[in-house]
């Protein structure tokens, strides 16, 4: 596995603050500069390579001369504002030397739920690539409130990474990969059973400047893994990494892919889309989406709650109210109190129209491991 996951085309590096900061604390010119010559050597190979960096809130700390990072959202977001210029300055003069651009882009959660907004962002990123720039990814933490952060750079660079459908995820951190309370490293993490096992013995670490830590990235992991992209755990210090990683050789922690990649619509539906209702199942049309393979229909629903419109996200519930289902609805709240029930055959008299035989085509319903 490690020497086919350097085939991929489409990388995304998360950077984590300490990857950009020396033994002091302080930001370090000397380690980004070391990281952008890596990333400018995977570029010369066509390997397109999106950032996801964390640093901001580091620098503006650096520049207000704290030493320990705030707790208050709006002293967190001013550090961002002071920072988020100079870390992207810094990328900027780093990456022009290797002849490259870099390009801001700053997503907060609520920009990633809605499906136009997400499509857009996509569209945004791949025509970047495309001109040979560098997109540097960060959290708009100037603006972000406690409702529509995503909370911690790994879980941003795990969506990134669905959102561009990437072919490997890399965590840079400042440890050599995923290591338990006896300090014991885990080289390869193959399925979500192993994944919650170790999560119960892992090391805690977390610095001053840091937001997330082994959990965080632990639980981020996992979405890549659902979506079939592998990740590599490594430490950014290493001043090869990126390079050995390239080369296959067993540095990090690897996480499996748990399967075969899913569409870029799925990944949005299971990890981003916000919901805006549910569907209840009788246990016959449970069986027939989970063994059957089916679409839903509305003779299997039983009840139904939200204010979904023609289009919306919806969650979809068996028999004992647990959600195992997500999927495009294609009928409004309104039309599903009428029809639910009942066959597809009689939704034309009921509503003097029908859309679809299907309420949730097959195509359009991501189930939730």
């Amino acid at each position: 596995m490690r020497h086919q996951i350097n085939r991929g085309k489409r990388w995304v590096i998360k950077i984590g603050t300490s990857s950009l900061t020396a033994a002091d604390g302080r930001f370090s010119d000397r380690n980004l500069e070391n990281l952008v010559s890596q990333i400018a050597m995977l570029m010369r190979q066509k390997i397109q390579v999106i950032l996801v960096s964390s640093g901001a809130i580091a620098l503006g700390m650096d520049t207000l001369h704290q030493t320990k990072r705030p707790v208050l959202l709006p002293d967190l977001q001013a550090c961002a504002a002071i920072g988020q210029g100079k870390l992207m300055k810094a990328y900027e003069e780093a990456f022009s030397r290797f002849g490259y651009h870099t390009a801001q882009i700053l997503l907060t959660q609520d920009g990633l739920q809605d499906r136009v907004r997400y499509v857009n962002a996509k569209k945004t990123i791949c025509a970047l690539l495309k001109m040979g720039a560098v997109p540097v990814v960060n959290e708009n933490d100037t603006v972000a409130t406690e409702e529509i952060r995503f909370g911690d750079n790994d879980i941003l660079a795990a969506q990134v990474a669905n959102l561009v459908e990437a072919n490997l995820l890399i965590f840079l951190s400042d440890i050599d990969g995923l290591y338990l309370k006896d300090k014991t490293i885990i080289r390869q993490i193959k399925s979500e059973e192993e994944l919650k096992e170790y999560a119960a013995h892992i090391h805690p670490k977390k610095s001053e400047k840091t937001a997330g830590g082994m959990k965080t990235k632990l639980a981020a992991a996992q979405v890549a893994m659902r979506s079939g992209i592998p990740i590599v755990l490594a430490n950014g210090r290493d001043e090869r990494i990126v390079e050995r990683i390239l080369k296959g050789e067993e540095v990090g922690s690897l996480f499996f892919p748990l399967g075969k990649k899913t569409s870029s619509l799925k990944n949005w539906l299971a990890h981003s889309a916000s919901t805006n209702g549910t569907l209840f199942l009788d246990a016959g049309a449970y069986r027939a989406l989970t063994e059957g393979k089916k679409s839903l229909l509305a003779t299997g629903i039983s009840k139904c709650t939200g204010n979904f419109k023609l289009g919306d996200v919806v969650d979809v519930a068996d028999q004992n109210s647990q959600v195992f289902a997500r999927g495009l609805i294609n009928y409004s709240r309104d039309e599903m109190m009428k029809i639910k029930g009942r066959k597809a055959q009689e939704i034309d008299a009921i509503l003097g129209y029908k859309r679809s035989d299907e309420v949730i085509h097959r195509n359009n319903l991501v189930f939730l491991k």
